[in-house]
């Protein structure tokens, strides 16, 4: 009965712990949390100064006593207590009482190891989960998409995030095949950096280059090339300055992780059985994620593959639309869940 009573009203979570952004959706509510996944904490203390936007804000521009902290790199765990800190700070703002939660889906990369799951699950719990489960990340975004996984049918998914991009052929809910690169929205940052100091000996903050590379940044050619004014440090005098960049600097500054991306998506569609193949030529791929946004990268693998490129509608928010399907209909779905190992 007590049990029973608990689940009418306890919240099942589904979390999108990306290493850009994490996203939470709460059963019957949809998704009420799209933030960064960054967070600021007093050195001395571990006090909570900020989470998400306003963390985001605080980048590169904190004082000795703070620091601003990505928790997840190459959509994996990098610092445990920070994660967990994080994800209980989310679900904070998502107003659900810590003691009234129930199931938390997190989703994870294909390639994650059993080390990584566990880190997962461990931080999951810590923020008050009396269950966790972990579902790949393609697969929540095919589920996302609409996709009928179910079906005897090949489906690719190329989900660009911001540490990872996963790339995924599904069937018969499971995926036949999977190529997870450690490539995504912060390599081209990074890129977009390494650009400026080789090329103009400025140093420019990571949060700049984020901006950059959505404002002006390009898989191809633009029909009207833009231009933009960038602020940053000159490394041999000290002193701030301005220069102006145009699109084509920053394609070719990005050229090199788009690169790695076509090359993936190739090696993984060499890999798929002929059969299925033939039903990605006819369906096309979906692209997902933030990197799907990229200016003109659907043309740029359209040219690379001759395949039909398909972006998704709202790229970003693919997998926690995912998550809340499948904690709709647990029955339905239960087969793409990511099932646990039992340690000897």
């Amino acid at each position: 009965m007590g049990l029973s009573f608990f689940n009418f009203f306890s919240s099942d979570i589904g979390i999108d712990l990306g290493t850009a952004n994490t996203l939470i959706y709460i059963k019957g509510k949809g998704i009420v949390v799209n933030e960064p996944s960054i967070i600021a904490l007093e050195d001395n203390s571990e006090k909570v100064v900020a989470v998400g936007s306003e963390a985001r804000q605080m980048l590169g521009r904190t004082h000795q006593g703070i620091s601003t902290i990505r928790p997840l790199k190459d959509g994996v765990i990098a610092d445990f207590e920070a994660t967990e800190i994080m994800i209980r700070e989310m679900i904070k703002a998502a107003n659900v009482n810590r003691m009234m939660i129930g199931k938390i889906l997190v989703c994870v990369p294909s390639g994650i190891t059993e080390v990584e799951k566990r880190a997962v699950r461990d931080s999951a719990e810590r923020a008050g989960a009396r269950e966790v489960e972990l579902v790949a990340e393609a697969m929540a975004s095919a589920i996302g998409v609409g996709l009928q996984i179910d079906e005897p049918v090949g489906n690719m998914i190329v989900d660009i995030g911001g540490g990872t991009s996963e790339i995924a052929v599904i069937s018969l809910n499971g995926i036949v095949n999977h190529t997870s690169i450690r490539i995504g929205g912060d390599e081209m940052n990074l890129a977009i950096i390494q650009f400026f100091k080789k090329n103009f000996n400025l140093l420019i903050g990571e949060k700049t280059a984020e901006d950059i590379k959505c404002n002006i940044g390009s898989a191809t050619t633009l029909e009207e090339e833009k231009k933009a004014e960038v602020k940053g440090r000159d490394l041999i005098d000290g002193i701030p300055k301005t220069i102006e960049i145009s699109s084509a600097e920053i394609r070719e500054a990005l050229d090199d992780s788009i690169q790695s991306i076509v090359e993936a998506v190739k090696l993984s569609l060499e890999r798929t059985p002929p059969e299925l193949a033939s039903d990605i030529l006819d369906r096309g791929i979906i692209l997902t994620g933030g990197g799907a946004l990229l200016n003109n990268l659907d043309v740029r693998l359209r040219e690379e593959t001759s395949m039909a490129i398909h972006v998704a509608d709202d790229p970003l928010t693919c997998v926690a639309r995912g998550c809340g399907k499948i904690l709709d209909e647990p029955e339905k779905y239960d087969k793409v869940l990511l099932k646990q190992r039992r340690s000897v």
